[in-house]
């Protein structure tokens, strides 16, 4: 029974072993977590299949303004003699020709002249609209890298506090072996041994927490990055190092101005929009093209028809204009107060962006500085507090309860660096700066 009971155990080793060697592992940092971010990205696939939908809408503009040339024919059978009357003075149509069929072509060229402006608008119109397309996907790109960074400095808290944590849990167990024989020489009650063993079981508590949402936030890495589920993400551990001197806040709103995507997206759909409301007012104009064609026929022992050639200028003018109102003048006239509306809006929005993020970025940047100053004296606290109770000045709880603070506050200072690293990130998104590498 012990020999099989051996043989299970290893078994369970091997297999857990094997599952730990299957887990893939891959060192990333961040801008290189951010590209893999968009070359996997599903709304950047999106927005590339509406970009090739505004560059078709832009090739079938074009088009408009080519030549036109159509071909058509046709045969037709007649089972039954048709009646002929020939009206051609000096010729009989006396008992009339065996027509049983007719054989009949044309060609016919028309190029476009003059139309009011409407090809022109409607070419302009879609140039404006593709680069309004490309824009939105580059303002997309900037929120993508945000949103991997954002996963980036929750998978770095994750991994920093069970490093804090798993540190202070083995010193944690050392202390609980000392308070053990402590007890067991009578120098400490039961009761101060239990409170330690407490306070390692609290720890152990805490870093199930944190593993728990490494697990998830690597998770959550794997498919923003497009990898197997099993990759297991070693983030840079210089991330929170990274940042800039914090300018004027007036400064940020200037860039945000002259550098966001969407505002400049949102200025070629304006430009858009103008060009729609002139090509609605040029139909009410008429359109001029060059016409020509050829024709030919044949019916046997009837008539033959070759070399009919025509040549002329055609002009087309619905009438009905003139008592009909322009319905897409009106609904393009709305459509330029829509985003006329929508620019100021997003304006207003980009001012307040900006300066909230600028608060909470100057905010997380003084947060550091209060939990360095917290960790320091947590830190002495729990010295003092150690020199106390080994001189029997002070009691396990005070001793507890100063090593818990430590724990927190140590854990907290890794978190405002990363916080504040983060912060700084989503200013530059803010503002349309945020460095895609």
């Amino acid at each position: 029974m012990k020999r099989i009971n051996n043989s299970v155990i290893a078994l369970s080793l091997f297999i857990g072993m094997a599952n730990t060697n299957a887990q893939e592992k891959k060192q990333l940092t961040l801008d290189e977590a951010v590209q893999l971010g968009i070359q996997n990205s599903k709304s950047l696939k999106i927005d590339a299949a509406k970009i090739e939908e505004a560059t078709a809408d832009l090739l079938e503009a074009k088009n408009k303004q080519l030549p036109e040339l159509k071909v058509s024919g046709s045969y037709m059978y007649l089972p039954i003699k048709p009646n002929i009357d020939l009206k051609i003075p000096g010729v009989s149509a006396a008992g009339g020709p065996d027509v049983h069929q007719v054989a009949y072509g044309s060609v016919n060229l028309s190029v476009p002249i003059y139309n009011g402006g409407r090809i022109k608008y409607g070419i302009q119109s879609a140039k404006y609209l593709v680069e309004a397309s490309k824009l939105s996907t580059e303002n997309d790109k900037i929120a993508i890298a945000y949103n991997v960074a954002q996963a980036y400095n929750n998978l770095f808290k994750a991994n920093q506090s069970i490093k804090v944590l798993e540190e202070n849990l083995t010193a944690s167990q050392k202390r609980d072996d000392t308070f053990l024989k402590l007890e067991n020489n009578g120098v400490i009650a039961r009761n101060d041994r239990l409170k330690a063993n407490l306070q390692t079981s609290n720890i152990e508590l805490q870093l199930l927490e944190a593993k728990n949402n490494y697990n998830i936030a690597n998770i959550n890495m794997d498919l923003l990055l497009g990898l197997a589920d099993n990759t297991e993400i070693e983030v840079d551990q210089n991330y929170i190092d990274e940042g800039a001197e914090v300018k004027a806040v007036d400064f940020y709103v200037n860039e945000a101005r002259e550098n966001r995507k969407d505002l400049k997206a949102l200025a070629q759909q304006r430009k858009a929009a103008e060009l729609g409301s002139k090509s609605a007012k040029a139909e009410n104009l008429p359109s001029i093209a060059f016409t020509g064609g050829y024709v030919a026929a044949d019916i046997p022992k009837f008539l033959t028809l070759y070399n009919a050639v025509n040549v002329g200028v055609g002009i087309s003018y619905n009438l009905s204009n003139l008592w009909k109102e322009n319905s897409s003048l009106r609904q393009s006239q709305a459509r330029e107060k829509q985003l006329a509306a929508n620019d100021e809006l997003l304006n207003d929005n980009i001012k307040l962006d900006v300066n909230r993020e600028y608060q909470n970025t100057d905010y997380s940047k003084k947060r550091i500085v209060v939990y360095e100053k917290a960790a320091e004296q947590a830190n002495e606290n729990y010295r003092i507090t150690k020199n106390k109770y080994d001189n029997g000045l002070a009691t396990m709880t005070e001793l507890l309860d100063a090593d818990a603070a430590q724990i927190s506050s140590n854990v907290g200072v890794i978190n405002a660096k990363a916080d504040a690293a983060l912060a700084y990130r989503k200013l530059l998104q803010t503002t349309g700066t945020l460095t895609i590498k």
